[in-house]
């Protein structure tokens, strides 16, 4: 075993999924603030006055309050070295939490407790599933009125099947919330409020069985109610189960209030012991075990101008496997280099530090001069292997776009070309036509109005978005054996070309799809774009 396996074995990387506003930046803020990593959690509104949320940098974020792009952060904890991927709540970015699923071994979701299971959350629970993610749940907002617990559990087994089983149940809720029951330690712990931004409140420990100091401390209804529900938890829940754990069969429920901090470190310090080191890793020779092979990587995420006076282009790589040298020489697979990785750092919100090494499990950001693309794989210069390619999921809305100074071309064209190459959006081309008439594809009508305040803020190009009607798009899957000039489309059909050069089609209705396939045999399309 290799000298660095302790290190490997310290790593846990993780996802935090939520619908907007159930608390996930919060929630990531307090944990940074347990590891010392911040002194003060800031307020996370997205008020002009509030300092802003430690993982948010770009402008647009700062003025909304939502996370656009996904941020990386990492921290220490009792030994354990962790890496969060924060991920944007918000549907019209799911893409880019997608890709941040790919990198991580588990997630938090982070559920309201007034709201229960909601849209945003299932569809990116359903990516979990697909890839047996563990999921942890950590139901939030308990300091404000909250649904029946019995009831938000039973919510998360129905919209998401998954079993529940609740690590801890809370004490009333909004004003009446006075702690959690912790079932394994089976003692109460209350809370007061703390003051914002600390980490320090008043937290009484009691036996469930000192049923007088109990009824004392949480007053007789509350203790009466929790001693009921407890007995109905024993005989209703599953039983706890660590295999079904990691398997993504079993999520462990825990109850708090990021903002009041209460539940926090309780729920942090069940997670680390339940999750797992990091994950060997699928390639086409095989499964890569991250302590027995030699560094190697993925690019999961490509972000342009993250500082704005460099114009600078940082690749996001998940190491998979052994201990990364700032001066070793790797092989970019894809493009069949054997080179050094340019300035590699780790980031946390805007802040940077330059590192020396890194093991697997983190997450490294390299300065991109335009090689990299998403799912790309790095190893050792010996070896050549790619790790699984990365879904690219088809856009549901369309938009011409045009500049408004013809003059600025140059720099309008490299705007567009850049973004996206970051996945956010895609590009298309009126097929067998120049440069001149640009697509683009978005899987959210808001990442429209991110590439309008990109491109002006900085590109310095002012664009014009005229909406198209399509909705469905297919890649032609076997374009070497059709001739795509002679395809025999519908009336609402429109021949493109990716960034690429491959030819897809765009149709305003779905049963055109369908037409189109029985106009012209042996035609082959593909709702996923390949990223290798």
């Amino acid at each position: 075993m290799s000298n660095y396996a302790n290190e490997i074995n310290k790593r846990r990387t993780f996802a935090i999924i939520s619908h907007p506003d159930a608390g996930k930046t919060t929630l990531t803020e307090k944990f940074l603030l347990y590891g010392g990593a911040i002194n003060l959690a800031g307020s996370v509104k997205g008020k002009a006055t509030a300092r802003h949320a430690v993982s948010d940098w770009m402008e647009i974020e700062k003025q909304r309050g939502i996370s656009v792009t996904s941020s990386v952060l990492q921290f220490n904890y009792d030994g354990y070295c962790i890496n969060i991927l924060d991920t944007p709540g918000h549907q019209d970015f799911s893409e880019d939490t997608y890709r941040t699923l790919m990198a991580a071994d588990s997630a938090v979701m982070v559920i309201d407790a007034s709201k229960g299971v909601e849209a945003q959350t299932r569809k990116l629970f359903k990516v979990c599933v697909m890839r047996h993610i563990p999921i942890f749940t950590f139901i939030n907002k308990m300091d404000r009125d909250a649904n029946d617990t019995f009831e938000l559990l039973d919510d998360i087994e129905k919209e998401l099947g998954i079993a529940t089983c609740p690590v801890n149940w809370p004490i009333g809720s909004g004003k009446g919330f006075k702690g959690v029951y912790d079932r394994e330690k089976k003692s109460v712990f209350t809370f007061s409020d703390t003051e914002k931004g600390t980490k320090e409140g008043e937290t009484q420990e009691v036996s469930i069985q000192d049923e007088a100091h109990l009824r004392e401390l949480l007053g007789d209804e509350a203790a009466e109610k929790l001693l009921d529900e407890v007995d109905l938890l024993d005989g209703a829940s599953a039983e706890f189960d660590l295999e079904a754990v990691q398997a993504g069969e079993l999520t462990p429920v825990f109850f708090g209030s990021a903002l009041t901090n209460f539940g926090v470190e309780i729920f942090l310090q069940h997670f680390l012991q339940m999750t797992t080191t990091p994950l060997p890793r699928k390639a086409d020779k095989g499964l890569i075990d991250p302590v027995e092979n030699e560094f190697s990587a993925f690019v999961f995420k490509i972000q342009a101008n993250m500082n704005k006076a460099h114009r600078d282009r940082i690749a996001f790589m998940r190491i998979c496997s052994g201990r990364f040298d700032a001066n070793m020489e790797v092989r970019h697979v894809q493009g069949n280099k054997v080179m050094r990785l340019s300035q590699p750092q780790q980031i946390m919100a805007d802040e940077r530090k330059i590192l020396d090494e890194a093991y697997a499990g983190d997450i490294i950001g390299v300065f991109d001069p335009g090689i990299f693309s998403i799912g790309d794989t790095i190893c050792m210069p010996k070896e050549k292997f790619c790790y699984e390619g990365i879904p690219t999921f088809a856009p549901e809305h369309f938009a011409r776009v045009r500049q408004v100074d013809t003059m600025k071309r140059k720099q309008f064209v490299k705007g567009i070309e850049q973004i996206a190459q970051e996945g956010a959006i895609q590009i298309f081309q009126e097929f067998n036509t120049g440069l001149e008439e640009i697509i683009v594809g978005v899987v959210g009508v808001l990442q429209f109005d991110v590439l309008k305040y990109r491109l002006e803020n900085e590109y310095n190009v002012e664009i014009r978005l005229e909406n198209l009607p399509y909705e469905h798009i297919r890649w032609v899957e076997n374009k070497e054996e059709i001739d795509l000039t002679k395809i025999v489309g519908t009336s609402d059909m429109k021949k493109v070309k990716d960034m690429k050069g491959n030819p897809l089609l765009l149709f305003v209705n779905s049963w055109s799809v369908g037409m189109t396939l029985d106009r012209n045999k042996g035609l082959i399309l593909s709702e996923f774009g390949r990223n290798n």
